[in-house]
C-alpha cells in the first residue's frame, strides 16, 4: 500500500499552513484498487476524504438485510457522492462536506448514530429528544443483531459497494 503525503498546504478554511494532503493506494478483496484522498489540518480540525477505484464504474446500487450481529462487520466502501439509506432510521446524504471512506456496516451505524446523540442533545422540545432517545435504542438493537434493517447505497458515480454475497447490486 502506497502512501504519498504532501505537508505544510494552506488550509481552505483557517488559511494556515497546517494542511496535510494525502494519497493512498489500497487493494479491497472483491472491489479492487482504489485511492484513498484526505485532507487534514492540524490547527483548525478541517477534514475532507474521499474514496476513487482506479477503474471508472457504473452507476450503483446495493441493498443489504441485515440480521444478525455478525452483518455488522460487512465491509463497506462509501464514496463523497453516495447517499446511504436506512429506512426508519436515517439518511446520510452527498453534499459538500461529504466524505469518502471505508469501514463496515456497524462504522455506518456509527455515523448515523452520532448525529442522532447531536440532535438529541441540542434539542429544545421533550418530543424531539424522545424520538431521538427511541432511534438510537433501535439503532443498538440493530447492532446487537435483536432488530432486523435494511442498508441501502445509492452511488451515481458507482465508486461504492457494499462486499458481501447477501448484498443485491443493481443498476441506478
Amino acid at each position: 500500500m502506497a502512501e504519498e503525503k504532501i505537508e505544510g498546504q494552506q488550509c481552505p478554511m483557517c488559511k494556515k499552513p497546517k494542511l496535510t494532503l494525502a494519497e493512498k493506494e489500497m487493494e479491497i478483496p472483491y472491489f479492487g484498487k482504489v485511492f484513498l484522498f484526505s485532507m487534514n489540518c492540524s490547527e483548525c480540525g478541517y477534514h475532507k476524504a474521499d474514496v476513487e477505484p482506479a477503474e471508472e464504474q457504473e452507476p450503483c446500487k446495493y441493498e443489504l438485510e441485515i440480521s444478525k450481529e455478525d452483518d455488522m462487520k460487512i465491509r463497506v466502501v462509501k464514496s463523497s457522492e453516495a447517499t446511504v439509506k436506512i429506512p426508519h432510521v436515517g439518511t446520510i446524504s452527498p453534499g459538500p462536506s461529504a466524505d469518502g471512506y471505508v469501514t463496515n456496516v456497524e462504522g455506518i451505524f456509527q455515523r448515523i448514530k452520532e448525529q442522532i446523540e447531536t440532535i438529541r442533545d441540542d434539542a429544545e422540545e421533550k418530543s424531539e429528544k424522545k424520538k431521538a432517545k427511541n432511534l438510537l435504542k433501535k439503532i443498538t438493537r440493530i447492532i446487537w443483531g435483536q432488530e432486523k434493517a435494511k442498508l441501502i447505497l445509492e452511488d451515481p458515480t458507482g465508486n461504492s459497494a457494499i462486499i458481501s454475497e447477501k448484498a443485491k447490486k443493481i443498476k441506478l
